[in-house]
C-alpha cells in the first residue's frame, strides 16, 4: 500500500519567521509545511479588489491546516466555503470576531484557541505570560505596557525628539516642545475588562491619576470587583479619597469632556464599530490624548483625521488601523504630521501583544494541538 502523502499545513502572517522552529519536533513525513511572512487584504473589507480576493483564495485552497496569527487573516463565511481543503484552524490567543465560527462548525473546520497558558505536556519552555500573572508581583498583561509606552512617549515628546536629535528632516536640533505632567490628570478607559484595569492601576499608583470608566454595560459594582481582581481597595485606591470610587464609572460624554488621556480597551464587534466618532471626538479636551491599542475600526477614521488636521485635539497614538498591515499610502503614512497646525500623531504597527514570551508560548500551544491532530487526539481548546 502505497504511503499516504503527508497533511499540508501553512502558518500564516508570521512576520518574525519565528513559527516554524516550534515544529521542529513534527515528523517530516507526516506534514508538509509552507510559512508565508505577509498579510493579504482582507476578504471582506470594502477596498479589496476581486484580484486580492482570489489571490488570497488561491493561496489557501491547497491547506488542510492553518496556523493563524491572531485576526491578521480575518477568516468570513465567504472565504471558509471556498476552502474545500481546510479541516483544521490552529489559531493563536483568544478572540475571534472576525472569524465566522458557525459556518467553521457547519463545515466541520475544527477551530482552536491558544489561551497562553503553555503545553499541556510539559514539553514546552515552562513560560507563560497567563500562568504566572501574579499582579500584586508587577504581573500584567503585554497590550497594557505598550499602552503605557504610548501615553508616555506622546506625553513627553520622544519621538518627536529623537527625530530631532538625529536630524531627520533637517540639521540635528535639541528640544522640540513642552511635555505633558500626568501627575494628577484624569485617565479615561472606554472599554473596561481586564485590560483595562491594569492600565488604569498604573496610572492610579505611579502617577496618582483620577480613573474614570465606561462601556456599554458596565456597572460601578463591576468595576469595583475589578480594583479588587488587580490588587486596589475599591474606594480610595490608597490615592484618591475614601468617599471617591478607585475606578468611577461615568457616562460616556463625561469620560470624554473631563478626561485628559482616552485610552481604548473594548472588544470590537458590529455594535462597538465606530464607537468614538465625530461625537466624541468633539467632546475630548483640545489638550486630551487619545490612544487606541485596542482595534482600529472602533475608531471613525475619517473623523479622527479630521480633527488631527485641524489640531483640535492634543494628540493621538495608535498601534492599530483599519487595514492592517497599514498600506503605503494611508494617509498615516504619507501625511507629514509633523508640519504646524495639526495635532501630535505617534504610530506603532500592532505591537500591543507582539512579546516574546507570548508569541513563544501561543506557538507552543499550537505545535502541540498540531501533534495531537497526526496522532489522532482531541484536539485542545476547540471552540467549534
Amino acid at each position: 500500500m502505497a504511503a499516504s502523502s503527508p497533511i499540508k499545513l501553512a502558518i500564516l502572517d508570521d512576520y518574525h519567521n519565528i513559527a516554524a522552529q516550534h515544529f521542529t519536533g513534527v515528523d517530516p513525513s507526516k506534514v508538509s509545511i509552507t510559512t508565508f511572512n505577509d498579510t493579504l487584504p482582507s476578504y471582506t473589507h470594502p477596498d479589496t479588489s476581486d484580484a486580492q480576493r482570489k489571490a488570497l483564495v488561491d493561496r489557501l485552497q491547497p491547506f488542510a491546516v492553518l496556523s493563524t496569527m491572531r485576526e491578521r487573516t480575518p477568516f468570513p463565511g465567504e472565504l471558509l466555503r471556498q476552502l474545500p481543503n481546510l479541516k483544521v484552524i490552529l489559531a493563536t490567543g483568544t478572540q475571534f470576531e472576525t472569524f465566522d465560527l458557525k459556518t467553521a462548525k457547519d463545515l466541520g473546520i475544527a477551530v482552536c484557541a491558544s489561551p497562553g497558558k503553555g503545553r499541556t505536556d510539559g514539553k514546552g519552555s515552562g513560560l507563560s505570560p497567563r500562568a504566572k500573572m501574579d499582579i500584586k508581583k508587577g504581573g500584567g498583561h503585554p497590550t497594557t505596557q505598550h499602552a503605557w509606552a504610548l501615553i508616555l512617549a506622546l506625553a513627553r515628546n520622544v519621538a518627536a525628539d529623537d527625530a530631532v536629535m538625529k536630524g531627520k528632516g533637517g540639521a540635528p536640533g535639541w528640544q522640540t516642545q513642552l511635555a505633558v505632567g500626568l501627575q494628577g490628570k484624569t485617565l479615561g478607559l472606554v472599554g473596561f475588562g481586564r485590560i483595562g484595569a491594569l492600565t488604569a492601576r498604573v496610572g492610579l499608583l505611579a502617577w496618582g491619576m483620577k480613573i474614570v470608566c465606561w462601556s456599554e454595560n458596565l456597572t460601578q459594582e463591576r468595576a469595583d470587583t475589578l480594583a479588587e481582581d488587580v490588587g486596589l481597595p475599591p474606594n480610595g485606591g490608597g490615592i484618591v479619597g475614601e468617599d471617591e470610587k478607585t475606578f468611577k464609572v461615568v457616562s460616556k460624554e463625561e469620560l470624554f469632556k473631563t478626561s485628559d488621556v482616552v485610552s481604548l480597551h473594548y472588544v470590537l464587534s458590529a455594535r462597538s464599530r465606530g464607537i468614538v466618532g465625530a461625537k466624541e471626538l468633539g467632546w475630548m479636551k483640545e489638550s486630551a490624548f487619545l490612544i487606541n491599542t485596542s482595534r482600529g475600526p472602533l475608531i471613525d477614521e475619517a473623523a479622527l483625521l479630521e480633527v488631527l488636521r485641524k489640531d483640535k485635539i492634543g494628540g493621538v497614538a495608535l498601534d492599530v488601523f483599519d487595514i492592517e498591515p497599514l498600506p503605503a499610502d494611508s494617509p498615516w503614512r504619507s501625511e507629514n504630521w509633523d508640519e504646524g497646525g495639526k495635532s501630535r500623531v505617534l504610530l506603532t504597527p500592532h505591537m500591543g501583544y507582539v512579546e516574546e514570551v507570548t508569541m513563544r508560548t501561543w506557538y507552543e500551544e499550537t505545535a502541540q494541538n498540531l501533534e495531537r491532530y497526526l496522532e489522532g487526539k482531541e484536539l485542545l481548546h476547540s471552540i467549534t
